[in-house]
């Protein structure tokens, strides 16, 4: 009782914001305490599947953190550190990023004075430690301030906010060390045909109907089938130490993405495991190397997608809540030199949070 009294007295500064389709707390990290990590899951409330004694929402995208401070690195504003924080597991994981709560690290960054605003737009250079990527966001701020009302609209978000465009620089291969981690574009596991991509994000890719679904279904339908699940999971444990990822059996990658034909007018259709809970929508990060698995023949997505052509592609990537629009610029030979994003993000509360 004495030592939760003595951990309760200490309050840290923290600005909870929604990120795209995710929510979590964004900490400056030299504002935070020495014991991270047991902190962070106080702070949460985990392990508990309702998150009842913290400020989680009982799902892995309301239990999210941003770690954010001023860079050393030449041309960078900030570093950003993501962490994923369990609901029912005592976890704070590193092993991915986060695109989606990318999208608040430009306007907090400017809120904490880690990044002097112009009039008009500000564009943050943004270099992510998970990955050792670099992003940047454009951040809407009239007389140097951030605002987060306006018109631009994304699914998986009630109303509509200021835009927030994100462009990816140097993804493939980011976590795996290659895009095509074992060398080829389609390999077979487990009798299914799949493709072992890194764009941005670890993502194992194969068709919903190999997995006897339709790929259509609704989240919670998907949740529940226990034998899905299973078999899911025996790919990606099989498939972990060829993408240079070791065991994964405790990692949140690589995410599996079963891919279907667009149902309606997008290049793709996409239900994805985060890995073992069927995702709202689909990952920033994960729509990027969805995409771009989209265009490389013979895989499973391009045999399923329906690609534009021109060297600017814009490819909307459907998930169970609408779609994500990826814009992919391609080379003639097809190399994806850089991806962009349209994101929002908002501002919910700024004050002190206590574990």
């Amino acid at each position: 009782m004495h030592m939760r009294m003595a951990i309760m007295s200490e309050p840290v500064r923290c600005m909870w914001m929604r990120g795209g389709t995710s929510k979590g707390g964004y900490f400056v990290a030299e504002d935070l305490p020495e014991d991270r990590d047991a902190f962070l899951l106080r702070v949460m409330g985990s392990p508990d599947p309702r998150q009842i004694d913290g400020m989680g929402g009982g799902d892995p995208l309301t239990s999210k953190v941003a770690v954010v401070r001023k860079s050393a690195r030449a041309g960078i504003d900030v570093d950003y550190l993501f962490l994923q924080v369990g609901v029912d597991q005592a976890l704070v994981s590193d092993g991915q990023n986060c695109g989606n709560i990318l999208a608040g690290v430009g306007p907090f960054a400017i809120e904490r004075g880690l990044v002097r605003a112009d009039d008009g737009q500000t564009r943050v250079s943004i270099y992510m430690e998970n990955t050792g990527q670099t992003a940047i966001a454009t951040v809407e701020t009239p007389g140097g301030v951030p605002v987060y009302a306006g018109d631009a609209a994304i699914d998986g978000v009630p109303g509509t906010a200021a835009p927030v465009p994100l462009e990816f620089l140097g993804t493939a291969g980011s976590t795996c060390g290659a895009l095509l981690p074992t060398g080829n574009a389609v390999d077979v596991i487990d009798g299914v045909e799949v493709t072992m991509i890194d764009n941005g994000m670890p993502v194992i890719i194969l068709r919903a109907a190999d997995m006897g679904i339709t790929g259509t279904e609704p989240r919670a339908d998907l949740d529940a089938n226990t034998a899905l699940k299973a078999r899911l999971e025996a790919i990606r444990l099989a498939c972990g130490p060829l993408m240079n990822l070791g065991d994964v059996t405790d990692k949140t990658v690589p995410k599996m993405t079963m891919v279907s034909r667009a149902q309606n007018g997008g290049t793709i259709s996409t239900r994805t495991f985060i890995p073992h809970r069927c995702h709202a929508s689909i990952g920033v990060l994960g729509a990027v190397s969805v995409a771009t698995a989209c265009l490389l023949p013979g895989t499973p997505a391009a045999m399923l997608a329906d690609v534009p052509g021109g060297g600017e592609k814009t490819m909307p990537i459907e998930h169970p809540i609408g779609e994500t629009t990826i814009i992919a610029q391609v080379t003639p030979e097809g190399e994806v030199t850089a991806a962009a994003i349209l994101r929002t993000a908002r501002k919910l509360m700024d004050g002190t949070v206590f574990a």
